[in-house]
């Protein structure tokens, strides 16, 4: 049968059916989003100030979180869940230094299997939970011979060698534009404050260029000797992505790496996961009063 002998009804159908599936594509996501939102509401009414990413390793922040409200991620509908070990799966509301801070007490990550959609997701709830300011940590991998273990970086620009980006596809314009601006993707005025305030403190801090990979491997020497020349401090598998969704929905980040092992010779070394994670026990001390401070002066 060709096109011309087609009914006038059935085509019409079809017709109608394949303008709702692109509509349906485009909306999805804020059916998604309005889901979450409606079942989080039926536990907390807190509006927070602040979204918090806590990053391997450097989940005890919450123990400064006068908590108010719990959620495990496994009943948050359409929330990815937590498959590293060390990461606790929880999302915490509560008062910390005055502020009210909703905590992903756990990340995600595209060597989990995750699509960068489903890695950055949280943010996206986070900012409709009305969060006017983001700050994430991670652990990485020391490029720059400067650093020692348990240093902090505070990130002041990133590179983006992950394999896919989270804004790919079809934009939904409600949550931001086509191409949003990264010239200033971690607020430089806080990145200020934060250095001022390690000053203060007397912490041993530096800030940096991160660069993003893939993993789950770490990376080859020959690897680092490429992160090096483009011009990398730091290497990691996370924050990125979110930064970017972040940035696409206007929000303002603060983002501090924890040196958890040294990627330069004479210091490189096989990486041990055990040595990884006592790097990060013993900066979180540090990492917290940092976190504690910056939100307490951040208006």
């Amino acid at each position: 049968m060709t096109l011309l002998n087609v009914p006038e009804l059935p085509l019409r159908e079809i017709l109608c059916r394949i303008l709702l599936e692109n509509q349906d594509i485009r909306s999805i996501m804020l059916r998604e989003l309005e889901e979450s939102i409606a079942f989080i509401r039926t536990q907390t009414e807190m509006i927070p100030d602040a979204g918090i990413i806590l990053g391997t390793g450097l989940g005890d922040l919450v123990n400064h979180v006068q908590i108010e409200t719990t959620l495990e991620y496994k009943d948050i509908p359409h929330f990815p869940l937590s498959t590293v070990e060390t990461h606790k799966g929880k999302l915490i509301f509560g008062i910390m230094e005055g502020k009210k801070v909703v905590v992903m007490q756990g990340r995600f990550h595209y060597y989990e299997g995750y699509s960068m959609k489903q890695v950055t997701y949280p943010v996206r709830v986070m900012k409709m939970l009305g969060i006017q300011n983001l700050f994430i940590s991670n652990i990485a991998g020391g490029i720059n011979s400067s650093f020692e273990l348990a240093d902090l970086m505070v990130i002041e620009d990133h590179i983006n060698l992950q394999p896919e980006n989270p804004l790919t596809g079809k934009n939904t314009d409600e949550l931001g534009p086509r191409w949003p601006d990264m010239f200033e993707p971690y607020k430089r005025s806080w990145i200020d404050l934060a250095l001022q305030i390690g000053k203060e403190k007397g912490f041993r801090m530096h800030e940096g260029v991160y660069a993003s990979v893939a993993g789950p491997n770490l990376e080859t020497r020959a690897e680092y000797r490429y992160l090096s020349a483009i011009g990398a401090d730091a290497v990691g598998m996370s924050t990125v992505p979110e930064v970017i969704v972040a940035r696409h929905m206007n929000i303002p980040v603060f983002a501090c790496s924890v040196i958890s092992d040294l990627c330069y010779p004479p210091k490189l070394k096989p990486a041990n996961i055990d040595e990884l994670l006592q790097a990060a026990a013993d900066a979180q001390p540090r990492l917290s009063v940092l976190f504690r401070e910056l939100i307490a002066r951040v208006s």
